[in-house]
């Protein structure tokens, strides 16, 4: 399930479009094993928040070497434990 960008209700992901408000849903997945690979080497520098499109947050760890280190064990253990979340609230898929 996703949540549509529109109205903000759960839909499914094959759906072209939400069928509660007809937003199309035209988002990409980010997948949790290359958000963790860019944590995990190069978590200090917050890749693995631009890959999810989070560029603030990214630029803040960037700036602070990882909210000093504190803030990229947080990210590691929660995009490992599937509950990291990309710039449109979605949860990293597992597969696709």
């Amino acid at each position: 399930m996703r949540i549509c960008r529109g109205c903000g209700r759960e839909i499914h992901v094959s759906a072209l479009a939400c069928p509660n408000c007809g937003a199309p849903n035209t988002g990409t997945t980010k997948r949790i094993l290359p958000a963790a690979l860019l944590c995990f080497f190069f978590g200090l520098f917050g890749f693995h928040r631009f890959y999810v499109g989070k560029i603030w947050t990214g630029l803040l760890q960037l700036l602070t070497g990882g909210g000093f280190v504190v803030w990229t064990v947080y990210d590691l253990v929660m995009i490992l434990f599937g509950n990291f979340t990309d710039k449109q609230g979605q949860k990293l898929n597992l597969w696709t």
